[in-house]
């Protein structure tokens, strides 16, 4: 008779981060960007029916570029030496 054994649970990682001026700036930078982009939205809803659509489509794809800027995929590697 067999029986089920929980997996292992995951390594801890360790994030070092020495840049913390730099991440600070990345996440004021995104918070300032998504800001613009919530306000122009709004405004262009209040224009009509048409511009609120266009500028929701926009604002959709702005939203995720910011997103995916944070979360570093288009960062350069650091190098393991």
């Amino acid at each position: 008779m067999k029986t089920l054994v929980p997996p292992d649970p995951p390594l801890l990682v360790g994030l070092g981060d020495d840049d913390d001026r730099q991440r600070l700036r990345l996440r004021m930078h995104q918070i300032t960007l998504t800001t613009i982009t919530v306000v122009a939205t709004a405004w262009c809803v209040t224009l009509g029916t048409v511009p609120a659509v266009l500028s929701l489509a926009v604002a959709k794809h702005v939203l995720v570029a910011i997103l995916v800027m944070g979360l570093g995929v288009d960062a350069p590697r650091k190098s393991a030496h």
